[in-house]
């Protein structure tokens, strides 16, 4: 049976988002946690394959104690089981000090739930958006790796291959590789289901495995939290807010706001006010 791995991250809710405007920084308090997005398109596409050929899914997070929630949301989607690593010693860690944490897991993962043949990430996540953390990840663990992927078309069981869609700048690339691979997700890649009420029911009661540095005895202390972390960010800023100039049209027929918005555009009143070139009438069609 497949071992699918999916890694996720509890960030916070991108629409609550509000910056201090004193010091430019995350104002964190009251707001809400969610499973990071693209990480759940990650998940679906693996409930998918297990439901076509059988899996066994294991949801990985590192974060604090508090992300045992988005595990648990996971698990209630039909992850089978969920791991988060939590340890003030791994705080203020930057990708680099992520996916060597992420790695060792995974290690350890398949020293207790069997080799994995599978590892789906999110492109990127909501608050670094970097991207960063899967390719990371994929190298410290000689995975082969298939990033923006929008479509998994073929998964070949007993040839241990995988067929995907990559969307590239110029186009979509098929491509297939060999097991043990790992494949970030775009939100392309499927539709997101509904936790079911049983999916739920289980969710509620699921303990999750909680491993800290004292659970990997070969941890290089150096290599993680902030003292291996060499990113390092020398300023943030809010960009300016910007006044949108707008004007209303009455509401009517389709031919009337056509006319009027035509009468606006060759009066010049209305691009004055948006800072737009005065338009002619041939400008926009040779209307009358």
């Amino acid at each position: 049976m497949l071992h699918i791995v999916v890694c996720i991250k509890q960030v916070p809710d991108s629409r609550e988002i509000r910056i201090d405007p004193k010091n430019n920084t995350l104002i964190r308090q009251g707001v809400p946690s969610i499973v990071n997005f693209y990480d759940l398109h990650g998940m679906e596409e693996a409930l998918k394959i297990k439901e076509k050929y059988g899996a066994r899914i294991t949801v990985v997070t590192m974060g604090p104690p508090p992300a045992e929630k988005s595990l648990k949301e996971c698990i209630s989607l039909g992850a089978d089981e969920a791991v988060l690593v939590t340890d003030r010693g791994f705080a203020g860690a930057d990708t680099l000090a992520t996916s060597y944490v992420l790695g060792k897991t995974l290690q350890k993962v398949a020293e207790t739930w069997g080799p994995i043949d599978i590892v789906f990430c999110g492109k990127q996540t909501l608050d670094g958006d970097t991207g960063q953390v899967g390719p990371g990840l994929a190298c410290r663990l000689d995975l082969e790796q298939l990033t923006y992927v929008v479509k998994v078309e073929n998964v070949d069981i007993e040839k241990r291959r995988i067929r995907v869609h990559r969307l590239m700048e110029d186009g979509v690339e098929v491509v297939e590789t060999s097991f043990p691979v790992l494949l970030t997700a775009l939100k392309e890649l499927n539709k997101v289901r509904r936790a079911p009420l049983p999916g739920m029911l289980k969710a509620a009661r699921f303990k999750p495995t909680v491993w800290t540095t004292a659970d990997f005895p070969d941890l290089e202390r150096a290599k993680i939290g902030l003292k291996g972390s060499p990113t390092i960010v020398s300023r943030t800023w809010v960009p300016e807010i910007r006044k949108a100039n707008t004007q209303m049209i009455p509401e009517g027929s389709s031919e009337d706001t056509a006319k009027a918005l035509v009468e606006k555009l060759l009066s010049g009143e209305l691009p004055k006010k948006l800072g737009w070139a005065e338009p002619t009438a041939a400008s926009i069609g040779g209307a009358k």
